[in-house]
C-alpha cells in the first residue's frame, strides 16, 4: 500500500483523510490498518512518532460505522496520560467528522461532570486512562458489556506507571468476543505477559528498532560544565531554526530554566507534573501554535505528548534511565522528518553517557570544538518583557511583568 486511497475505507474516511492532508501512510499504518480492517487482533511495536494513532483510529471508525448499533460505549481506547487522550480525541474528531460517532474523554484532572455528560449523551467511544475508567466502571457510571473493540496504546508506558492490575480488571469486564489492537514501543517481560493473556492470537507487526532512536534524528553530545549549559542552549537557539523541546530533570529546574530563557528574550513555556491539566493544555497549545518557541519539560512530556514539527530536542539534564533517552528523542524526527537531539553532559557524567550509548547500542556525535563551547561562557542578558508563562497556580499574573 502506497496511499490511503488504496485501502478499503469508506468514502467519508477517505474524504476526511484528504481534507487533513493525509495521503501517504507511514510504515506502521501501512502494515497495521489492513489486518485491523479485516477484524484481526493486532500486537504492534513501532518507534515513538511513527504514526500509530491513525493505525487504530481508522479501523475503529470503519468498524463502528459499518455495524450500526444503539447508543452506548462500543469501543475503548486505553492510554497512559491525559495529554495523549486529548490528542487522540482530536484525531478521532477529524476522522469521524460527518459519521455521527462521538467520543468521551475519560481521564483524571478534567471535569468529571463534562465526561459524564458525554457518556450519557450517547458517546460510542471512550478514550480513557485506566484509573478514571475503572473508577467509572466500579461506580456503575459506565457500562462496557457491549464493547466491540479495545485499543491499548503505549502499553509499556501504562505498565511502567503501575496500571497492570487496573488494566486486567477493565479487560475482564469486556466481552470475550471483541477485537483487540495492542500497540507498544517495546515488548518487555511485563508487556509480554499482558499480550499472552489478552491477545494470544494477534497478528504480530514490528516496524523498525524500538530500542534506539529513529535513523533520521541527528544525535549530538556537548560536553559542557553546568554553568555553561544555559549559554550553550542560547547559542543553539541562535544558530538553529524551529521549535525546541528541552528536558530538565526536576520540576523546580524546569521552572528555573524557563524563567532564565525568558529573561534572555526567548518565548518559553514550562510543563511538568505540578501543573493542572488546564495549565498544561495552555502551555502545550501555545507551543503547538508557535506562541512559544521553547517548551521546557520534565519527563512527564517524554511520552504521551505528540507535537508535529519539533525541530530540536535538548537533554539539558541527562535522563534518569537510558530508556527515557529514547522517549525524549522520539519527540523529534517524527513520521520520517529529520530532527536533531542534543545532549548536554558534564565531565562528571561521562560514565552515564557511556552507559546510555552501551545499553542503547548508539553513538552520540561529539561536539567539543572550542568554537561552540567557548562562545557560550557568558549568558546573554536582554532587557525585555518577560515572555515565559508560569502556568503555576497563583503565579499566572507574573507573565507580563517587565524584567
Amino acid at each position: 500500500m502506497t496511499t490511503f486511497s488504496e485501502l478499503s475505507l469508506s468514502p467519508l474516511l477517505k474524504s476526511n483523510l484528504a481534507k487533513h492532508g493525509f495521503t501517504v501512510p507511514t510504515a506502521i499504518q501501512a502494515a497495521a490498518i489492513e489486518p485491523a480492517l479485516a477484524g484481526n487482533d493486532l500486537v504492534a511495536t513501532s518507534q515513538t512518532g511513527s504514526g500509530k494513532t491513525l493505525a487504530f483510529v481508522l479501523p475503529l471508525i470503519q468498524s463502528l460505522t459499518s455495524n450500526r448499533l444503539p447508543a452506548g460505549i462500543r469501543a475503548v481506547v486505553l492510554i497512559p496520560t491525559r495529554e495523549l487522550a486529548l490528542q487522540i480525541n482530536e484525531t478521532f474528531a477529524q476522522m469521524a467528522d460527518g459519521s455521527g460517532l462521538r467520543a468521551a474523554v475519560v481521564v483524571g484532572g478534567l471535569s468529571e461532570h463534562a465526561q459524564l455528560q458525554a457518556i450519557r449523551k450517547g458517546a460510542q467511544v471512550a478514550i480513557a486512562t485506566p484509573g478514571r475508567l475503572y473508577d467509572f466502571l466500579s461506580r456503575g457510571i459506565i457500562h462496557l458489556g457491549r464493547v466491540q473493540m479495545v485499543v491499548l496504546d503505549e502499553a509499556d508506558r501504562m505498565l511502567d506507571m503501575g496500571f497492570l492490575p487496573t488494566i486486567d480488571r477493565i479487560l475482564a469486564a469486556l466481552p470475550e468476543k471483541r477485537q483487540t489492537l495492542f500497540f507498544s514501543a517495546t515488548i518487555e517481560s511485563s508487556v509480554k505477559g499482558l499480550v499472552d493473556a489478552h491477545v494470544p492470537r494477534g497478528v504480530r507487526i514490528a516496524i523498525g528498532s524500538t530500542t534506539k532512536p529513529a535513523e533520521q534524528v541527528d544525535l549530538r553530545l556537548y560536553e559542557v560544565e553546568q554553568d555553561q549549559k544555559l549559554g550553550l542552549l542560547h547559542s543553539l537557539l541562535e544558530s538553529d531554526q524551529g521549535s525546541f523541546l528541552v528536558f530538565a530533570r526536576t520540576k523546580h529546574g524546569a521552572d528555573r530554566l524557563a524563567r532564565r530563557l525568558a529573561d534572555g528574550g526567548v518565548k518559553t513555556a514550562a510543563i511538568h507534573g505540578d501543573r493542572s491539566q488546564n495549565q498544561r493544555n495552555q502551555a502545550l497549545r501555545g507551543f503547538q501554535k508557535g506562541v512559544y518557541r521553547v517548551l521546557v519539560a520534565t519527563d512527564v512530556a517524554a511520552r504521551g505528548i505528540h507535537v508535529d514539527g519539533i525541530s530540536h530536542v535538548v537533554n539539558y539534564d541527562l535522563p534518569q534511565v537510558p530508556e527515557d533517552f529514547i522517549h525524549r528523542v522520539g519527540r523529534t524526527g517524527r513520521a520520517g522528518a529529520r530532527g536533531t537531539a542534543s545532549t548536554f553532559g558534564t565531565r562528571l557524567e561521562r560514565s552515564t553517557v557511556a552507559d546510555i550509548e552501551r545499553k542503547l547500542a548508539i553513538r552520540l556525535t561529539r561536539y567539543t570544538e572550542s568554537g561552540h563551547v567557548a562562545e557560550v561562557q557568558a549568558v546573554p542578558t536582554v532587557q525585555a518583557r518577560r515572555r515565559w508563562q508560569s502556568f503555576a497556580p497563583g503565579r499566572g499574573r507574573r507573565m507580563r511583568r517587565a524584567v
